[in-house]
């Protein structure tokens, strides 16, 4: 990753505006205070966990957090398709049970059982993606990396 790093300059900007050292933000993360130097400098992406946790003490959303650390899903990831976490609380709780327990489209597309835990894992930052969209994340991820 490079200077372009538009997560790391978010999250040092917010860091400045709070008045927060990089060791303090580390210590409302729950990280090393190198751990938030990597994720300024662009070395590191954040996790599900930490993006949560980046989420309160910076007070930028998850969905900002998610894109700016993998710009690739922004093509297929529409932030006006994302829903607020308030609104995800107030839909019925088994939109994601009803998506994976169509098997027949799990089998004829051979989707894993690590591809099934990272669509859920976007549903809890706030997303409710179409089965195009599904598809077109599978294509993405599974396509091998050009040489």
């Amino acid at each position: 990753m490079n200077q372009k790093n538009g997560l790391g300059r978010l999250i040092k900007q917010r860091r400045l505006e709070l008045g927060l050292t990089q060791r303090a933000l580390a210590a409302q993360l729950g990280v090393e205070a190198s751990h938030v130097a990597y994720l300024e400098g662009g070395k590191r992406k954040p996790s599900l966990t930490l993006m949560a946790r980046l989420e309160d003490a910076l007070g930028v959303s998850r969905q900002q957090i998610f894109l700016l650390s993998h710009p690739e899903a922004a093509a297929v990831v529409n932030p006006a398709d994302a829903i607020q976490p308030i609104q995800l609380r107030q839909r019925p709780a088994n939109d994601w049970r009803q998506f994976t327990a169509d098997r027949a489209f799990v089998k004829r597309h051979q989707i894993t059982r690590r591809e099934l835990q990272a669509f859920k894992e976007l549903g809890l930052l706030g997303y409710v993606l179409s089965r195009h969209q599904v598809l077109a994340i599978l294509t993405m991820i599974r396509e091998p990396a050009e040489a």
